[in-house]
């Protein structure tokens, strides 16, 4: 399986992560869906309580949910391939990209800090707390990239 991925390898993404062009999958219908439900959680703020009883933890679920679809819309577009997880041999230049995902978490997790520490009047509680979590999932990622290529590499 890995030689024919690799046998149908076109083109390359600016960031430097390998593609593959045959039968990639559409990534429209998410990529609409998580938009409509994040301008209706950051604007519109269309809501029922659930039952749960608050509707802020039912726009919170939405925007999760519309997080995820972005997600997946994204890494179809980059990869051109269904999955969720980026694995590291689908990268064209894997330490480039990683020191780009760690800066990346860097960036999250200093947004995370300010979120968590002097917006909580203007922004829900727990924005902290899921940046921090996204943050240091990328930084994870980034690490395991950067040893799987570096010193615990089996080259």
């Amino acid at each position: 399986m890995r030689n024919t991925l690799v046998s149908r390898i076109q083109a390359q993404d600016p960031l430097g992560i390998n593609v593959v062009e045959a039968s990639a999958p559409d990534w429209r219908p998410q990529a609409i869906v998580g938009m409509v439900i994040m301008l209706n959680v950051v604007s519109l703020k269309v809501s029922t309580p659930g039952p749960w009883d608050s509707e802020s933890f039912t726009l919170g679920l939405m925007g999760s949910v519309s997080m995820v679809l972005l997600y997946i819309s994204w890494y179809r577009i980059t990869f051109k391939r269904r999955g969720l997880i980026p694995w590291v041999d689908l990268w064209a230049e894997p330490k480039k990209s990683a020191n780009l995902v760690l800066l990346s978490s860097v960036v999250i997790l200093s947004i995370a800090w300010f979120t968590g520490n002097n917006m909580q009047d203007i922004l829900p509680r727990p924005t902290g707390l899921v940046l921090s979590l996204v943050g240091f999932l990328m930084l994870a990622q980034s690490l395991y990239v950067l040893l799987s290529v570096g010193p615990l590499s089996e080259d």
